[in-house]
């Protein structure tokens, strides 16, 4: 009876060990942006990486790229599934609170969904480089610099 005990007790801290790691490995995983930018980079190596957004959950992550292209990862778990978005591939539909907005994918309707970002301008942003409309302080003042 004695032995039946210690192994029920130890399978019951090992239980609540291992649901407790697999809690905190869960909530630190999802926003792990070094793993996102390693992932895009191995997937489209010829494109530049201009910053990145990640929604609340951290299951997505958007990203800006070089020549106001715009990009799309998917956590997986233990990887990202990116996925490249060409001009005219995408519709943005606002959920009506300012944080979120749907986005159905044209050529990839597996990555469709409501995505929620931190506050109303990353949504917005995000928003705008899907649409192909960016245009940040910083590209405002070079086409305000006089040409040579």
């Amino acid at each position: 009876m004695l032995t039946w005990g210690i192994v029920l007790a130890l399978v019951g801290v090992l239980a609540y060990f291992s649901s407790r790691m697999a809690r905190q490995q869960e909530a630190e995983g999802l926003q792990d942006m070094g793993l996102a930018i390693m992932e895009f980079g191995r997937a489209f190596p010829q494109e530049a990486i201009r910053s990145l957004h990640a929604t609340v959950d951290g299951k997505a992550v958007f990203v800006r790229l070089h020549d106001n292209k715009a990009g799309f990862m998917r956590n997986m778990r233990s990887h990202y599934a990116c996925h490249l978005i060409e001009p005219g591939t995408v519709r943005v539909r606002d959920l009506g609170n300012g944080k979120s907005f749907a986005v159905e994918f044209l050529d990839a309707p597996f990555h469709n969904g409501e995505f929620r970002f931190a506050n109303a301008a990353e949504a917005a942003e995000v928003a705008l480089w899907l649409l192909g409309n960016y245009v940040g302080p910083a590209d405002r003042e070079a086409e305000a610099l006089p040409s040579t």
